[in-house]
C-alpha cells in the first residue's frame, strides 16, 4: 500500500488534489480550477486516488464530492516514523562510538 499511495502522491497535479483536500471537501470542479484541465482528466487524477485509498468520492446530486480519507497517510507516517527511529538510534550510537573513542566534538 505505501508503494501505491507514494505513485499517488508523485504526480503533482493529484499531490495539489490531496493539499487542496487537506482543508476540506471539494467537487471535482473545485479540484479541476487551479490545474485548467479536463473534467475527465480530473476524474482520472481523482480515481488514482481513490485506488491508493486516500481519498473518497461521493455523489451529492449530480455533483461529485471528493474528501481526503482520515487516515489517508497513517502508512505513510509509520514508515517515517520507523525511519526516524532508525537514524535516531544510529546517530545516538555514532555519538556513543566518537565520545567512547576520544573524540572531542
Amino acid at each position: 500500500m505505501l508503494s501505491q499511495t507514494f505513485g499517488a502522491l508523485a504526480d503533482p497535479t493529484r499531490l495539489a488534489m490531496v493539499e487542496r483536500l487537506s482543508r476540506g471537501e471539494a467537487t471535482m470542479g473545485d479540484l479541476a480550477a487551479p490545474h485548467r484541465i479536463t473534467l475527465p482528466a480530473v476524474t482520472k487524477h481523482v480515481g488514482v486516488l481513490v485506488e491508493a485509498g486516500l481519498v473518497r468520492r461521493r455523489k451529492v446530486g449530480r455533483t461529485v464530492v471528493c474528501t481526503l480519507r482520515p487516515d489517508a497517510l497513517s502508512d505513510v507516517q509509520a514508515w517515517l516514523g520507523d525511519l526516524t527511529a532508525y537514524w535516531n538510534s544510529t546517530v545516538d550510537r555514532l555519538e556513543e562510538f566518537l565520545k567512547e573513542n576520544g573524540d572531542e566534538r
